[in-house]
């Protein structure tokens, strides 16, 4: 236990001694926050063009070697942050078992499926949609699955493919987060979780403990779909720390994305930069410097302009707007608030692996702490899927 502990710790340290550099809103802000501390850090990242930037955000070792002289524990941080692949089985998988499953996700499904250990356990297949991951542990183990699922339209049809493909898979409509859902955690089985959201993989971590699973295996994601507004840490050693996460900070591990193409980027550009300039507008109009968020917004909209976004937004916040106002400036305002921010965000993409490990160790701590075996690892390669982290623990006494 000492050894995820005292990586805990240390992460903990480094990431509360720097939180300048990554627990604050760039969207909220109009320029460089770091403009009056590190002044010739700010002056470089102006100095970026938009193919250095690319390359910055893609090669870690290049980021690291290029803040170290501004955040001297950039070095350490990712070191403390790597985490090594797992061994994975080379198993052979039936024919036709990917009938319908999107290839990426079949891709995540085979490695999650080759880096978990064969304990010859049943299986609980936790938020199992249609019961993908299902399909391949019964198929693959010999050993039968349970599948939560709430959304009962999702039941019926894994059923159906269940059935199909001749499978011993047993669908359970039921809510993850209600008690109701207890029975069917059981002390001889092996509970799973490929990338369950938030609370969802948390709620199965503690249940496991309370109700005393031999086994459970959960790939963590989407860390700010919590219930509380606050992070509410679960181990010993977290519960010590001084650092307090909202939903924002939360969300920072889930901006480590795979790079897009050329017209997503594109449509990423256009939705930020009329976000800022319809934002920049409304402090002026309103008299005001506060961030004002809008809804989310079809896409389409985006594709007639900047005009148009302002006069949605304006309506989706109450907002008159006065005759005669240059849009042509406030969307010029949004671009360059829009280049702040991405050169802002490449200063926080150092602390995004590590802020996803100081979340991961902290469910680790948790399960060590209730008399369980731990291992920790990487089932794939990022570009598969960013979220490539698997959390195994095995009770000792099972």
């Amino acid at each position: 236990m000492a050894g995820y502990a005292q990586q805990f710790r240390q992460l903990d340290d480094v990431l509360s001694r720097n939180k300048a550099f990554w627990q604050f809103m760039p969207f909220a802000e109009k320029d460089c926050v770091w403009l009056q501390t590190h002044p010739e850090m700010c002056a470089w990242l102006n100095s970026l063009n938009e193919q250095q930037l690319e390359e910055l955000n893609a090669d870690s070792d290049k980021l690291v070697a290029a803040l170290s002289c501004w955040i001297p524990d950039a070095a350490v941080l990712h070191q403390l942050s790597l985490c090594q692949p797992l061994a994975s089985m080379d198993i052979d998988v039936p024919y036709g078992l990917n009938t319908g499953i999107p290839g990426r996700k079949w891709t995540q499904i085979n490695a999650f499926n080759a880096a978990l250990p064969r304990l010859q356990l049943p299986w609980l297949e936790w938020c199992a949609g249609k019961g993908y991951l299902g399909r391949i542990l019964a198929a693959t183990h010999d050993m039968p699955v349970t599948s939560l699922e709430w959304q009962q339209q999702l039941c019926v049809d894994g059923e159906a493919s269940a059935k199909q493909l001749k499978l011993p898979i047993h669908f359970v409509q039921a809510d993850a987060f209600d008690e109701s859902s207890d029975p069917h955690i059981q002390s001889k089985q092996h509970a799973v979780a490929l990338h369950a959201c938030g609370d969802l993989h948390v709620s199965l971590l503690q249940r496991v403990v309370e109700r005393q699973g031999a086994a459970v295996s959960v790939s963590p994601c989407c860390y700010h779909l919590i219930r509380s507004e606050i992070y509410q840490p679960l181990s010993y050693t977290a519960k010590q720390s001084t650092i307090s996460l909202n939903k924002h900070d939360l969300r920072l591990p889930l901006q480590e994305t795979v790079t897009a193409g050329k017209r997503i980027r594109r449509q990423r550009f256009l939705e930020v930069s009329f976000r800022l300039g319809f934002d920049s507008l409304q402090r002026h109009l309103l008299d005001n410097d506060e961030y004002l968020p809008v809804p989310n917004v079809h896409k389409a909209l985006l594709n007639e302009g900047f005009v148009a976004f302002c006069l949605w937004a304006a309506e989706k916040k109450n907002i008159e707007l006065r005759p005669n106002i240059d849009f042509e400036y406030w969307q010029q305002e949004g671009e360059r608030r829009h280049g702040i921010i991405e050169r802002m965000e490449l200063v926080r993409q150092l602390f995004r692996r590590p802020l996803e490990m100081w979340l991961v160790l902290d469910r680790v701590c948790y399960l060590e702490q209730s008399n369980y075996d731990v291992s920790l690892g990487t089932f794939c390669d990022k570009p598969v899927t960013p979220r490539n982290i698997l959390i195994h623990a095995e009770r000792k006494d099972s």
